[in-house]
């Protein structure tokens, strides 16, 4: 892989915005990291129940991930084949393997955690007028449980997010979470959808919620960890683009996990990890999201906000 160039911090630009779009995974906190524990703690536990081969469940991991294009799937476990041919239907791979889904939220509980600095970033945006909107490709329910979860609900204005996958059959979509409908809304943000199988870095997207949301792309900066798919987006759709470098997360020890598990093709794999400065050359560059209140001019959004 070729050496990443040396790239200078952004000055201060005279420049003024209104309107934040940022990226959340790996962006506003570290998502590879949480992703690691959760699932390395619930494979541990089904391999310490099952006997079966490492190699082999996680190679089952990957077939799920990739039929439901996320490596973040609530039912992977009653559809692994080899827990299927090893315990005959859903049902019972559900009640013998519960230990392993409480691992994984166990694990959950204890390390999802805000970068430095963004929390009070966000919050001087706010005060600002700004108007914040988070996009992020992860589906909606876990990107609605990590915002719940990190206290942004109110924080960000807007969240687009692709929409849920679809619930087993062999699950009614009554009964199967432990709480109400009602502790799973937000009851400040905004939550919208991203049109199916549209992802990074196509512009469009970017656009459509500039406009949706009732912005000007001249108005607006977007922040985001990765050059081939926030930064090149930002730049196709005309969007000030801001690289937050300190979120990259493909050359760390936890991401070879992911890799071997990943809805994602070998080419994506690929392609983030052969992506440099050279090939993407962002505009701005920080190493803590705070940073943005050094660089940028902000102002009082003008348009009209929707509120809950």
């Amino acid at each position: 892989m070729a050496a990443q160039p040396e790239i200078a911090l952004t000055m201060k630009t005279e420049a003024t915005y209104a309107v934040v779009v940022t990226d959340l995974d790996d962006t506003l906190f570290d998502w590879v990291g949480p992703w690691h524990k959760c699932f390395s703690a619930m494979v541990d536990r089904v391999l310490e129940l099952s006997g079966l081969d490492r190699e082999v469940v996680l190679d089952d991991f990957r077939t799920v991930h990739q039929k439901h294009g996320t490596a973040e799937y609530a039912f992977a476990l009653e559809e692994l084949a080899c827990l299927l041919e090893r315990e005959g239907s859903p049902e019972v791979v559900k009640e013998k393997y519960a230990g392993a889904i409480e691992a994984y939220r166990d694990a959950r509980g204890k390390h999802l955690r805000l970068y430095s600095t963004v929390l009070e970033g966000l919050v001087e945006l706010r005060a600002r007028g700004c108007l914040v909107v988070g996009y992020t490709e992860s589906l909606a329910f876990y990107a609605n449980y990590r915002v719940r979860r990190l206290g942004l609900d109110g924080i960000l204005d807007y969240l687009f997010s692709p929409e849920d996958h679809d619930i087993p059959e062999h699950l009614s979509q009554v009964g199967f979470r432990h709480y109400s409908e009602e502790a799973y809304r937000f009851r400040h943000t905004i939550h919208d959808h991203t049109p199916k199988g549209e992802l990074k870095p196509n512009p469009k997207v970017l656009a459509d919620i500039i406009a949706g949301v009732g912005a000007q792309r001249s108005e607006t900066i977007y922040v985001g960890d990765k050059l081939h798919k926030d930064v090149l987006m930002a730049k196709r759709a005309g969007v000030t683009d801001v690289h937050a470098r300190y979120g990259q997360s493909h050359e760390r020890e936890e991401y070879e996990l992911l890799k071997r598990v990943t809805n994602w093709t070998r080419e994506m794999v690929k392609e983030e990890a052969e992506t440099t400065h050279y090939d993407v050359k962002p505009t701005h560059v920080i190493d803590r999201f705070g940073e943005l209140l050094d660089v940028f001019c902000f102002r009082q959004f003008e348009g009209n906000v929707k509120r809950k």
